[in-house]
């Protein structure tokens, strides 16, 4: 059926962005918001709004049964999680799918599968995708992890079995690190995620990060072209861009093959995100995870290949075959996102919430600003730091990135600092522009400058 009243349980510009994609399909929308989001943006262009509970995310937007009780009682007959939050919690699709209402995503199965690194693992070597070498799942204590690692080799990699955003993540050079390393990143795993369960990974040296878009209705996958992410600080992406330009034709088309397959293989129904490790001195590939959910950078997936992604996951969960044809899709030209934050990158990029002052977003051709500010919003100090996305399209790399460069210098949020100037040193970097960079690159960079002085 389609859908004709949509719940967005999310806060933020990914809200903002739902509720655009979901009026323009005819949708009515309904949005949820804390005691501390009242005044935000998505709250303003929704048709209705409603509050979910105090400030505190574990009382509002965690809050399974406020989430699922809110939306029924606003008579809604779907809800979009947008990412974060309860985006890939199975037990919160399962309470959806329960009180009579549709999950706009895959279903809890699939969240479950493939929301467990461990398990995901596993689904992929049964599909034939390449996986990084490791341990066979889940392992039981460090004694089971010291063992793997004598198996897998040195440096390993401690990862949550749960979650993402780069928490439950360590790095061990020996089996004394190894054991001293594990209960910290289970204990971290723990407090984020509910669940302390991990694995082990070789280390791959000086990789790239890659990751391809794909969309399902539940038999059949397309995929819309890879990004890259290499760009990271603390495991944090902070510059994404499409397609890759670090891949020649033929890896692509093979790396995009293998994440339809993957996604036909457990029936995925919505928009998903399969990452990979590129390595580019063997040009080998490996799968490390999948994002059950639409990511923060899917807008450079949107302007190098058109499709609308919000609107076709929003359509499919309606009930509606994938409207997309593989051969339909083609890349034109490249396109970068940066992440805006109100955050101090002179001062180790502490959270800086304030009052946006007079705010100037740049506009024209290939421009695009998906946030969440107005002049005089008053910024919450609750919740995640990113005020919104500037996303630039060009005919090539070199034409986007020049075009990124002039868009910040147009850009002005003022009351509060953003990582802006971050991304102008980026952008005019000889080795980002050359596509010379891989994940480890940016902590040592931002070491060897002040950007206050840039």
């Amino acid at each position: 059926m389609a859908i004709r009243r949509l719940f967005i349980a999310n806060r933020g510009e990914i809200a903002v962005r739902v509720v655009r994609s979901a009026k323009a399909l005819g949708i009515e929308t309904v949005q949820a918001h804390s005691e501390a989001d009242a005044d935000m943006l998505a709250v303003r262009l929704a048709d209705r709004a409603v509050c979910i509970g105090p400030a505190a995310a574990k009382h509002s937007y965690l809050n399974i049964e406020a989430v699922v009780g809110a939306a029924r009682e606003a008579g809604c007959d779907a809800v979009h999680p947008g990412y974060g939050f309860l985006a890939e919690n199975a037990a919160f699709a399962e309470a959806v799918e329960a009180a009579g209402m549709i999950f706009v995503g895959p279903s809890p199965d699939t969240i479950r599968t493939m929301g467990d690194k461990a398990a995901a693992r596993a689904a992929a070597i049964a599909a034939g995708v390449p996986v990084v070498p490791g341990s066979d799942g889940r392992l039981a204590d460090v004694a089971a992890a010291v063992a793997a690692a004598e198996a897998i080799g040195y440096p390993v990699m401690i990862k949550a079995a749960a979650g993402g955003g780069g928490r439950g993540i360590r790095v061990a050079d020996t089996a004394d690190d190894l054991r001293r390393l594990v209960p910290q990143a289970q204990a971290e795993a723990q407090a984020a995620f509910g669940d302390g369960g991990f694995y082990l990974e070789r280390v791959v040296r000086d990789a790239r990060h890659i990751e391809v878009q794909i969309v399902g209705d539940g038999s059949r996958a397309v995929h819309c072209f890879e990004r890259e992410c290499s760009l990271q600080r603390r495991r944090q992406k902070v510059w994404e861009e499409a397609p890759a330009a670090c891949l020649d034709d033929a890896t692509r088309a093979e790396l995009c093959r293998s994440a339809v397959a993957l996604a036909e293989s457990v029936g995925y129904r919505g928009a998903g995100t399969l990452e990979y490790l590129y390595e580019p001195a063997s040009g080998a590939f490996f799968f490390i995870e999948m994002n059950t959910r639409i990511q923060v950078e899917h807008p450079v997936t949107e302007m190098v290949t058109g499709v609308d992604l919000i609107a076709e996951m929003i359509r499919i969960a309606g009930g509606a075959p994938l409207s997309l044809r593989q051969e339909d899709i083609r890349l034109t030209g490249h396109a970068v996102e940066v992440r805006i934050n109100a955050e101090d990158p002179t001062n180790n990029f502490m959270p800086f919430p304030g009052v946006v002052g007079t705010l100037v977003i740049p506009e024209g051709e290939g421009l695009r600003f998906d946030g969440m500010i107005y002049d005089g919003y008053a910024i919450p100090p609750f919740y995640d730091s990113l005020l919104g996305k500037l996303i630039v399209h060009g005919p090539d790399r070199g034409a986007a990135i020049d075009r990124l460069a002039a868009a910040l210098r147009t850009l002005r949020v003022d009351g509060v600092k953003t990582t802006a100037p971050l991304h102008v040193a980026l952008a005019a970097d000889p080795a980002v522009r050359a596509g010379d960079f891989h994940t480890q690159f940016l902590e040592p960079w931002l070491a060897g400058r002040s950007l206050a002085a840039e």
